[in-house]
């Protein structure tokens, strides 16, 4: 499912994929427009129907 991000270094907003078949999960992804490197943490609910992806900086 697709899901609207700012990036936390440039500020420009981006879609992403977020898989919640896997459940909770920390993961890094670059951003596509200043290729930095993103720390998403992801929070799934336990029915999986919800979740809350939380971006910030690597070097916080």
């Amino acid at each position: 499912m697709l899901t609207h991000v700012d990036c936390p270094y440039c500020g420009e907003p981006f879609d992403t994929e977020v898989d919640t078949s896997a459940g909770s999960q920390d993961y890094i992804e670059d951003c596509p427009v200043c290729c930095r490197p993103i720390e998403f943490h992801l929070d799934v609910s336990p029915t999986g129907e919800t979740f809350t992806l939380t971006a910030g900086r690597d070097d916080e």
